[in-house]
């Protein structure tokens, strides 16, 4: 017996236009679904009260910030309040060769809030991206 259908056997072949279409189809659908935000902020990793103690690092600025508002980078103070001097002082107190060193706020507890926002704007205008604050344990 001869299963065969006509006198010559043709080889079977997979039409592909289909699958393109639908491909092509779901490539539009989730290029006009997609959303693209670009959140403009600060990497901040907020340190809690009950956090070990750590090691400083080599790569660190030291940013001190006292109840009157006054700044001192690295322990140098920094005459102007601006943002811009501020920014000038950070960019002076990054370490020759570090890659991206990382600004610790100590600011004190009294200290105005506007004073820590600006430390902040100033990092970013020096492209210092990295913020960690310092934190006193509570007495126990």
């Amino acid at each position: 017996m001869n299963f065969r259908r006509g006198a010559r056997s043709e080889e079977p072949e997979i039409n592909l236009i289909p699958l393109i279409d639908v491909v092509l189809v779901i490539i539009i659908f989730l290029m006009l679904t997609t959303t693209f935000s670009k959140v403009a902020g600060l990497e901040i990793n907020l340190p809690t009260g009950e956090a070990a103690e750590t090691e400083t690092v080599a790569n660190e600025i030291d940013v001190v910030i006292n109840a009157a508002g006054d700044v001192l980078v690295a322990r140098q103070a920094v005459g102007d309040r601006s943002i811009e001097a501020i920014a000038a002082a950070l960019g002076k107190a990054v370490p020759a060769g570090s890659s991206d060193p990382v600004i610790v706020i100590s600011a004190d507890a009294k200290a105005a809030h506007q004073s820590v926002v600006n430390v902040m704007q100033a990092a970013q205008r020096a492209g210092l991206g990295h913020i960690t604050f310092a934190t006193q344990t509570p007495a126990r």
